[in-house]
């Protein structure tokens, strides 16, 4: 089969390999139809983390099940499935907790000696405790599906995490499509006023769209008298670029007793002052997403139509074009990128 390989930064390649088969009875196969890229994928792209060269890549799929080994019961042939951007088993302390990221027979999408994403297959271990069935009203709107497997679910763990509840005020800081999807994930939640700092005019135009009722563009000490201005500060951040400045924003906006929900991959943060959140009684929640306890509820608000996070694909390429997508979102030419056969 094909499927997308890191080859170094800069460097994903669509090359031929093996065909996965069914390995251990509590696999299934599934045959994929949509796929994306996630701005932590670029992180191997630009030369950051551990990925090695020959490394599969990508972890958001939607698929159709064409096989299953002997132990799998909730899953058969046929059936069309979305996959979180883990595998897990289900059954252990961890996922019965609802924390399937710590899974201790769990693993991540393209990590050594597993499937991608980004291919035309992917071997499913822990088949019963991954894969979530897609109803077939749904059957032809899998792109409404899609970013539950990562982008959608790490808004809303974003929004959870702070603790956001009907009436809050919100601060979104970042315009990816997880700051995005998270502007989404407060209001659903009820709050009734969400900012978002970002400076893409585009992206902070989805966010209107989206339901974020104020916009923040400046950067630093600007953007936090902007928001202090405007709200005097706010109950809940959800912190969802991951770097310093956005974690020193975080802690000068929200409000005494507030909280700040994190699910930015930390990159170059120098530290936390604890006490600084010590002395305001301010709360830091949050991590990877377990977006396997969060796709079924977020599933069922897709199917009665009252959340659509689609819109931020501004893109679609197909599978041996891979790498233009890998360009186009590296330049923020796209937002995100699907990935089509």
């Amino acid at each position: 089969m094909r499927a997308a390989v890191f080859e170094g930064p800069g460097n994903v390649r669509v090359e031929t390999v093996p065909d996965p088969t069914i390995d251990q009875p509590g696999d299934a196969l599934v045959r994929v139809t949509h796929a994306a890229i996630c701005g932590s994928d670029l992180w191997s792209y630009r030369g950051y983390g551990a990925r090695t060269p020959g490394q599969r890549i990508g972890h958001e799929f939607v698929g159709v099940v064409t096989d299953v080994g002997a132990d799998v019961s909730t899953v058969k042939p046929g059936d069309v499935v979305v996959s979180p951007f883990v595998w897990s088993d289900g059954v252990c302390d961890y996922c019965r907790g609802g924390l399937q990221t710590s899974c201790e027979d769990g693993g991540f999408w393209g990590e050594p000696g597993s499937d991608g994403g980004q291919g035309e297959a992917v071997r499913v271990p822990y088949a019963d405790g991954t894969l979530v069935i897609v109803p077939k009203s749904l059957h032809g709107a899998e792109e409404k599906i899609l970013p539950l497997a990562d982008v959608m679910s790490t808004g809303h763990h974003a929004a959870v995490s702070a603790g956001v509840s009907r009436g809050a005020r919100v601060a979104v800081i970042g315009d990816g499509a997880v700051g995005l999807c998270a502007v989404m994930a407060a209001r659903r939640l009820g709050a009734e006023r969400v900012l978002i700092l970002g400076h893409h005019s585009d992206r902070l135009q989805l966010a209107w769209d989206f339901g974020a009722t104020d916009v923040v563009s400046g950067r630093g000490e600007a953007a936090v008298e902007e928001v202090m201005a405007l709200t005097g500060g706010v109950d809940a951040v959800l912190e969802c670029v991951g770097a310093q400045g956005a974690f020193d924003t975080a802690f000068a906006i929200v409000r005494d007793g507030g909280t700040v929900g994190y699910v930015g991959v930390p990159h170059a943060v120098d530290g936390i002052d604890l006490g600084r959140l010590f002395g305001r009684n301010i709360g830091l929640r949050g991590g990877v997403t377990p977006a396997r306890a969060y796709i079924p509820t977020l599933l069922t608000d897709v199917v009665n139509g009252t959340l659509d996070a689609s819109p931020v694909f501004d893109l679609t390429v197909t599978l041996e074009d891979v790498a233009v997508g890998y360009k186009a979102m590296d330049t923020r030419t796209a937002l995100k990128v699907q990935v089509r056969p």
